[in-house]
């Protein structure tokens, strides 16, 4: 599920099956608005957690404005679903593009105006290493199932002088990796089983350092929890002789942003 001419990394995760996809497909129905946003995820073991999907589809509440507070651009929305922070990170003309494996997540997303690709964060992308803010929102931290591999991918899209903004889990310890579960709606349609991982504060901050990251900030937000994560020092430096070297031959990064975006980012 990704896109066209994609070229993914070697040695990286995927994501096998698409977020809620297959079976009864409920999150299709409520990007459609056939069904109610009630979701919820469901382990092997027949634990469930639920997910506050109603915020998804709406517009970008306070608490994911603290996030874009933090953030500068071009920005890069990871698991974009329908795209209510593009649209909030345009409202502050932040240059902003997301991606996602879904293909109606991606198509909701352009039809109210957002720059979009189908495509998994593992892929090529745009502007690799010249991302300034890459955004992985309402628990996408799971996404593949190995959190230090997707931070550790988030790491290589940033610049030296880079962050990563990440949704993570409200018990701050928790950290459960490499885990298969279904996502369910209220009608108890249920999709296909799909790699996921949810993760905490401080359990963070030992995946970041394995990925060349260190946590800089947390805070809360109405009830939801945050953490910046920036380059760790050595990781830093290596980046900025990369970046001098890179510099004669290099476009502006203000000037290629809407550029590249906007041209990668068309059907």
């Amino acid at each position: 599920m990704t896109g066209p001419g994609a070229t993914a990394h070697v040695g990286v995760p995927r994501e096998h099956a698409g977020f809620g996809a297959g079976r009864g497909e409920p999150y299709v129905r409520l990007l459609e608005g056939r069904a109610e946003a009630a979701l919820s995820l469901r382990s092997a073991d027949g634990s469930s957690h639920r997910l506050d999907a109603a915020s998804w589809v709406g517009p970008a509440g306070d608490a994911d404005l603290t996030v874009l507070d933090r953030a500068t651009g071009p920005l890069l929305d990871v698991g974009c679903g329908p795209g209510r922070m593009l649209h909030a990170a345009d409202a502050r003309s932040l240059p902003a593009l997301g991606i996602d494996v879904m293909p109606h997540a991606v198509e909701r997303a352009r039809l109210t105006g957002g720059l979009a690709l189908q495509r998994s964060v593992f892929d090529r992308l745009p502007l690799e290493g010249r991302w300034q803010s890459v955004l992985l929102m309402d628990g996408n931290i799971g996404i593949g199932g190995d959190p230090r591999a997707l931070l550790r991918r988030c790491a290589e899209l940033i610049t030296g002088r880079g962050q990563v903004l990440v949704e993570v889990d409200a018990d701050p310890e928790l950290t459960v990796v490499d885990h298969h579960c279904t996502l369910v709606d209220a009608d108890g349609r249920e999709s296909s089983p799909f790699p996921w991982a949810r993760v905490g504060r401080s359990a963070i901050v030992s995946l970041a350092a394995g990925a060349g990251l260190a946590v800089a900030e947390h805070w809360d937000a109405a009830g939801r929890h945050f953490v910046r994560a920036t380059r760790s020092a050595h990781a830093a430096r290596s980046a900025r002789r990369t970046a001098v070297r890179e510099t004669r031959s290099a476009i502006p990064a203000t000037t290629i942003s809407t550029a590249q975006m906007t041209a990668s980012a068309m059907p």
